[in-house]
């Protein structure tokens, strides 16, 4: 593959459009600037620490490392699904059920990957298995954040419904199955939308990446197919396990 290398000045370029946002934001008096500034140097500190940690790791490509770094990732996931819902669970149960729904979902789908469609030598090879995660940890987390703050919020606005139910005699889970089904699938929609967009109204993020590093248009569409389908089971097993 032909990859194109990109230097300092390329991306100090690019960072003139951030500054134009900012622009227009004091020309508009939105009060975005300081916000949009912040999210840029933030995220570009951040990517380039991700990048300098990876660099090691896929260097050493050890079991235990890629798991170190597996672990963060889905420990960071965890607290972003337990923190997006208004409503909060006692004893933290919250950040039970999104340790456990992410780590559930993200390890299935993942190890589904690597023992079947990619088949690294060795099988935790870093630059397969970390890459895998994330991407699968961030349709994870948006399906587990919705499915859960749909329930909680459902439950809480529909308590005295559930009561009076439940008063005459109706099983909890039949009680409740309405709220469970709508919060499921407001789980599921965005990676349903996401599917049905890819190719006609957007190149996926994977997509574009692996064309501007000159990979061949069919094989890039294939291991785009491939991480729809990962993105799909894994927001399903989020979504209902929240």
């Amino acid at each position: 593959m032909n990859a194109i290398h990109l230097g300092a000045w390329d991306l100090l370029a690019a960072a003139t459009l951030i500054v134009l946002d900012a622009a227009l934001s004091l020309a508009l008096r939105l009060g975005l600037h300081r916000q949009i500034l912040v999210a840029a140097v933030r995220m570009t500190a951040q990517l380039t620490i991700v990048g300098l940690v990876l660099r090691h790791v896929f260097a050493t490509a050890s079991a235990a490392a890629t798991l170190a770094v597996v672990v963060f990732m889905i420990a960071a996931a965890a607290r972003e699904v337990a923190t997006r819902p208004k409503q909060r669970l006692a004893r933290h149960m919250n950040y039970q059920i999104g340790a456990a729904v992410v780590s559930c979902a993200g390890f299935a789908t993942v190890l589904l990957a690597l023992a079947t469609a990619v088949r690294p030598t060795p099988w935790y090879e870093p630059r397969y298995a970390i890459p895998l995660m994330g991407i699968v940890l961030g349709s994870v987390l948006n399906a587990a954040s919705l499915a859960l703050d749909g329930i909680l919020d459902g439950v809480v606005r529909e308590r005295a419904r559930i009561e009076a139910r439940l008063a005459l005699g109706t099983p909890f889970r039949d009680a409740i199955a309405p709220l469970v089904r709508g919060a499921t699938r407001r789980g599921m929609i965005p990676v349903a939308n996401q599917m049905s967009a890819a190719g006609i109204i957007t190149l996926p993020g994977i997509m574009t990446g692996q064309l501007l590093a000159g990979m061949d248009p069919m094989d890039a569409v294939k291991y785009q197919i491939l991480l729809m389908f990962l993105l799909a089971g894994a927001s399903g097993l989020a979504a209902s396990g929240a």
